[in-house]
C-alpha cells in the first residue's frame, strides 16, 4: 500500500511540473510580451526596453521558467500587470468564492445522487428509475447556460426569491453572499448530479449482477444487508473517481456559471485576466485549476485503495 501511495504521489508531483511548463510555454508562444501587452500603444522605444528589464525579459525563455517555478515554491506568484498588486492576493479571495461556491454545490448535489443513483439501480426498468434515468438525462444534455438561463427566469423573474446576478463585491462578508449564492449553486448541483447518478446506477446495477451477489440472495441473506454491505462498498469504488472529477470541475470549471451570474470567483477572474492581457494572472490560475485537478484525483487514488483491499497489496 505504501508504495501504491509513493508512486501516485510521485506521478502527481511529475504532472504538477509538466502542466507548469505546458502553462508557462504556451503563454510565452502567444504574440508579444509582458511588456507589450501592459504598454499598448505606448510600446516602443525606452519604456519599452526598460520594462522589459524590470520584468526580466532580458534573460532566455528557459531562465525566466526557472526563475517562475522558483518564485512558484516559495509561494510567489508575481504581480498582476492589471492591478498592480500580488497575484496571491488577488487569487486568494477569488478562490475562498469559488470553494464557497463548489462546496454548497457538493454538498447539495453528490449525496443526493449518490442516493437516487443507487435508488435507480436497485429499481432497474421499473418507473422510479426511467423517471430519475429521464431527468439524469435531461440535466446531462441541456448546456449549462441555458439551465442557468431557466433558473434566472423562474427564481430571479419570476418568483424574485433570489437575485438574478452578483452585485456585491469579492471581498464582501459571507451572510451578503449567500443570497447571491443560491442559483448558481443549485445550476452545479443540477449538472454534477446527473453525471454521478448516471455512473452510480450503472455501478450498483453491474454489482447486483455480479456472482457473490446472487451468492448472497440464494443463501437468504436478506436484501436490506446485500444492498448496504456487498452493493454499496462495491458500487462506490467506480462512483468516486466520478465524484472527484466532478468535484474538480467544480473548483475550477465553473467559468461559464460564474460569468452567467457574475459571480466574483476564479472563472471570472481568469475571462478578466485574459481579456486585459494580464499574463502573470492567467499563468497563476491555470496552475491553479491543474493543481487542484491533480489533487482532487490523487485524493480519489487513496480513497479508492482504502475501500478495496485488492489495491492494498
Amino acid at each position: 500500500m505504501l508504495r501504491n501511495l509513493t508512486s501516485r504521489l510521485a506521478l502527481a508531483i511529475f504532472t504538477l511540473f509538466f502542466v507548469s511548463a505546458v502553462v508557462f510555454f504556451s503563454v510565452e508562444a502567444l504574440p508579444g510580451d509582458l511588456c507589450t501587452a501592459y504598454l499598448d500603444r505606448y510600446a516602443q522605444g525606452p519604456r519599452l526596453e526598460r520594462c522589459r528589464v524590470e520584468q526580466g525579459l532580458d534573460r532566455s525563455v528557459p531562465m525566466r521558467y526557472l526563475a517562475w517555478v522558483g518564485g512558484l515554491l516559495q509561494g510567489d506568484f508575481g504581480t498582476s500587470l492589471k492591478m498592480g498588486t500580488e497575484v496571491s492576493e488577488v487569487v486568494t479571495e477569488r478562490f475562498a468564492n469559488t470553494a464557497l461556491l463548489a462546496t454548497a454545490a457538493a454538498l447539495a448535489g453528490v449525496p443526493i445522487a449518490v442516493l437516487l443513483g443507487f435508488l435507480a439501480g436497485l429499481r432497474r426498468d421499473r418507473p422510479v428509475d426511467l423517471i430519475i434515468s429521464t431527468i439524469a438525462m435531461i440535466a446531462m444534455t441541456v448546456p449549462e447556460f441555458v439551465t442557468a438561463s431557466l433558473m434566472i427566469f423562474l427564481f430571479a423573474i419570476t418568483l424574485q426569491w433570489f437575485p438574478a446576478v452578483t452585485v456585491v463585491p469579492p471581498s464582501a462578508p459571507l451572510a451578503d453572499f449567500m443570497p447571491n449564492l443560491v442559483l448558481p449553486a443549485l445550476v452545479l448541483a443540477l449538472v454534477m448530479s446527473a453525471h454521478i447518478l448516471r455512473m452510480t446506477r450503472a455501478a450498483v446495477i453491474e454489482v447486483a449482477g455480479s456472482d457473490f451477489v446472487q451468492m448472497a440472495r440464494l443463501k437468504g441473506v436478506p436484501d436490506g444487508q446485500i444492498n448496504r454491505r456487498h452493493i454499496a462498498p462495491s458500487a462506490l469504488i467506480p462512483t468516486v473517481n466520478v465524484i472527484a472529477l466532478t468535484v474538480a470541475w467544480l473548483l475550477g470549471g465553473v467559468v461559464v456559471i460564474e460569468q452567467v451570474f457574475n459571480y466574483p470567483g476564479l472563472g471570472t477572474l481568469m475571462l478578466q485576466a485574459i481579456y486585459n492581457r494580464d499574463l502573470p494572472l492567467v499563468q497563476a490560475i491555470a496552475l491553479i485549476f491543474s493543481a487542484i485537478f491533480i489533487g482532487v484525483n490523487l485524493t480519489a487514488d487513496l480513497v479508492i485503495i482504502a475501500l478495496d483491499p485488492r489495491l492494498r497489496t
